[in-house]
Order: C-alpha cells, then structure tokens, then sequence
C-alpha cells in the first residue's frame, strides 16, 4: 500500500476499536520474517521472461498465510480479501493500483511451494518467531483465528 491512504483507510482510522482479525493480522505482521522467507522462496519463482507479470512474492505469501491461517478455499480468500479490510491491509493491497491475486495464480503458488518442499520451512520458521514471543497460533474458521500466550 506504501505511505499513500486511500479513502477506506481514512474511513477506517477514525474507529473506535480494532477488530480481533486486525489484531491477530497486525501481530502476524510483525512476526513473520518476510524478506527472509521471500529469499528463501526467490530461487523456486517464475522468471517473468514471458507472459503476464508474476505477483510479488510477498504479496503470493501474505495471500497462502491468510488461506491457511482462517481455512479458506482458493477461492474463498480471494473474496474474503475484497470483503475485509483487515484482510486487504494485511496483503498491502491499495485496490487503486493493483487486483487481489486470483484463485488460479494462489493454486499456483501453492503448488510451487508444495513441488520445492517450502511449506514445512515456513510454518517452522512462523513457529519459531510465536515461540520467541511465547505466542501460539490457535485457528478454526474465519473469525476466531486468534493468538494465544503459551
């Protein structure tokens, strides 16, 4: 989203409270080590030598860590991010500059991650940065993802 507002941000700032999912998003933020699990995954992605651009890394992580952490199918996410805001902040998605990733560009992603043998590494890495902060991830559906003090 970089430094520029847009309209739903203004909108938004002037509640009285956050939501438990912007919490719980907000935390997972500064807990996960992207640039290190982006280096990690760099080597696996697509080249960009033809076709359309490849989705940022990032942004392909941010959107596999929201399926997974509120059990969402390909699809479900994609228009869970549309409806959500906390959702759309997480993924740093200013909707003015550029779309949600489609269910076939995450299906993709995930199997990237699957065919390379990543998938364990990241959660392991996620885990251990919970385990520093003596947090656990506790999920089940959509709105009761949460944190929890070991």
């Amino acid at each position: 989203m970089g430094n520029q507002l847009s309209f739903t941000d203004l909108e938004y700032s002037n509640r009285e409270r956050k939501t438990k999912r912007e919490e719980f998003l907000d935390a997972m933020d500064e807990i996960v080590s992207w640039d290190e699990i982006v280096a990690e995954i760099k080597p696996f992605y697509y080249r960009n030598a033809r076709g359309r651009r490849a989705k940022s890394i990032e942004t392909m992580l941010r959107m596999y860590l929201l399926q997974r952490w509120f059990g969402l199918s390909d699809e479900g996410i994609e228009d869970a991010i549309y409806d959500s805001y906390a959702m759309r902040r997480f993924m740093h998605l200013n909707f003015l500059e550029e779309r949600v990733p489609d269910a076939t560009t995450l299906y993709r992603f995930k199997k990237l991650l699957a065919d390379n043998g990543l998938e364990e590494h990241i959660f392991g890495q996620i885990q251990d940065g919970l385990a520093a902060k003596r947090l656990a991830v506790k999920a089940g559906n959509i709105t009761d993802a949460a944190l929890a003090r070991r």
